[in-house]
């Protein structure tokens, strides 16, 4: 059963809640949800999908120049790099080897990321807050997840499908604040002729990443290109919560998106507070993630109609962890 609700969220989105939830799917000890449902079969269609042997790396730079983070998220600090000895030699001999090391300092949802299951919890009541299939909120600590830990999730390599909601609408990119509903994933999925299958992980392209300017990338309109984190981070547009009943019922294992927020910000209810999190984190199990960099992979995919591939997104395995960086692979 979902977490019991306060009294000032919606009757309807309880209703949503219901409907959605895997607690229980997996077993009363599933640690990594709706990524159970990558079997050998997922993983044979993304190999299958594989005809030219590209690659397409879908992650943004871990760079605290290039960084998208403004403050607005307690912690989320963009990367830094510390070199802590520089050529220094190993011996007293001179003509001996020598070595340099570095440290990186980053916040693990700062950039391309995959959200963990533990990384939200919500719910009213005797019981308290709950995070997905039920476990009580209390178990993340100042040491991290006991149970929901990004560590879980040791591999994630499955067919990838391209959702092009931009191109399917004909436009570079999406309005901010747009909504991205059922259909709109529908549309997509008309454009690229592929039905999207259980175990698969869906990647919904808004446009949006044409506002950090990337080396390579045209500017919008026309236009020379114009770094403007602002308008990347809000208003943006994203997933509605009609889209959490879509990739439920076609048993999506993970999903991610070019935006800051996944979601449609600001949410579509000033009643509820990033809804589509709830859903998918909580009463799903669907692993989420943001910031991903899906424009090259676009083109290709529109030049040759093919928007399946091979995708490995494997997560670093911080043991406790609510989030994890990622440089995505897509394979085509």
């Amino acid at each position: 059963m979902p977490a019991p609700l306060s009294d000032q969220v919606p009757s309807w989105f309880a209703d949503v809640a219901a409907e959605v939830s895997n607690w229980g799917r997996f077993g009363p000890d599933d640690r990594i949800g709706t990524l159970n449902l990558i079997d050998a079969g997922a993983r044979r269609r993304g190999v299958a999908a594989v005809r030219d042997g590209v690659a397409f790396p879908l992650g943004l730079p871990l760079s605290e120049e290039e960084g998208i983070q403004l403050g607005f998220i307690e912690g989320r600090v963009n990367p830094h790099l510390d070199l802590v000895c520089v050529n220094r030699p190993l011996s007293d001999d001179p003509e001996w080897i020598a070595s340099s090391e570095d440290v990186l300092v980053l916040a693990t949802q700062c950039a391309t990321h995959w959200d963990g299951l533990a990384h939200v919890s919500y719910g009213a009541g005797p019981e308290g807050k709950r995070l997905y299939n039920g476990y009580p909120a209390t178990e993340v600590t100042d040491r991290g997840a006991v149970r929901l830990g990004i560590h879980n999730v040791s591999t994630l390599v499955s067919r990838g499908v391209l959702l092009d909601v931009a191109r399917a609408k004909d436009v570079e990119l999406l309005a901010p604040g747009e909504p991205v509903t059922a259909g709109d994933l529908d549309a997509a999925c008309d454009l690229a002729g592929t039905d999207v299958e259980p175990g698969d992980v869906v990647l919904v392209r808004t446009g949006q990443a044409a506002h950090l300017a990337l080396p390579g990338r045209p500017g919008i309109g026309g236009k020379p290109p114009v770094r403007d984190l602002a308008a990347y981070t809000w208003p943006a547009p994203g997933l509605t919560v009609s889209t959490a009943r879509w990739l439920r019922r076609h048993d999506v294992a993970a999903v991610a998106t070019d935006t800051m927020v996944l979601e449609v910000y600001p949410c579509e209810d000033e009643a509820l507070y990033l809804p589509v999190h709830v859903l998918h984190l909580v009463e799903m199990g669907l692993t989420q993630g943001q910031n991903w960099f899906l424009d090259d992979l676009a083109d290709a995919c529109a030049a040759d109609g093919r928007y399946t591939f091979l995708l490995d997104a494997t997560p670093l395995p911080i043991t406790g962890g609510l989030g994890s960086p990622v440089n995505p692979v897509a394979l085509r």
